[in-house]
């Protein structure tokens, strides 16, 4: 067994005898050969894919929001169906996700449906209105309990 050789020296070997390695105060990772390129530099941002650099804009983020609000509108429904959809084309482009045009989306498509089913039933009353109206003529009718003002 050896003692240190002054203060603050530590012994050179272990306790089983054998002489110890120096400490290596460099990283262990593998070293470019002579004549080897180094590993090229990738320029691409920190975190998850899918997810923007911090402090950079979401493409088509602005467009997910716009699309909607107008898509909760009634009859601008259709608007925001438009304009969700291309936010979420934008933001697919640059890999990122865009919840708000997604809800646009899906909030646009039953909004435009429901918008459809509203307009022919409107359509069909006022029709029925016109032709009931053409076989009674102009003036104040009641017929089965429904009174119909024809003009």
């Amino acid at each position: 067994m050896s003692t240190p050789n002054g203060p603050g020296e530590h012994p050179e070997s272990t306790t089983s005898g054998l002489p110890q390695a120096p400490q290596s105060t460099y990283p262990a990772y593998p070293q470019q050969g002579p004549g080897q390129q180094a590993y090229p530099q990738q320029n691409a941002p920190y975190g998850y894919p899918g997810q923007p650099t911090p402090g950079q804009p979401v493409p088509g983020k602005t467009m997910g929001i716009v699309g909607f609000v107008l898509s909760l509108l009634g009859p601008l429904t259709v608007a925001g169906l438009i304009v969700s959809i291309i936010g979420m084309v934008q933001s697919k482009r640059a890999n990122a996700k865009n919840g708000f045009a997604l809800a646009g989306i899906i909030i646009g498509a039953v909004g435009t449906v429901l918008l459809i089913l509203f307009t022919i039933i409107t359509i069909a009353g006022i029709a029925y209105m016109m032709e009931v109206c053409g076989d009674l003529g102009p003036g104040t009718h009641f017929e089965d309990g429904v009174t119909y003002t024809c003009s």
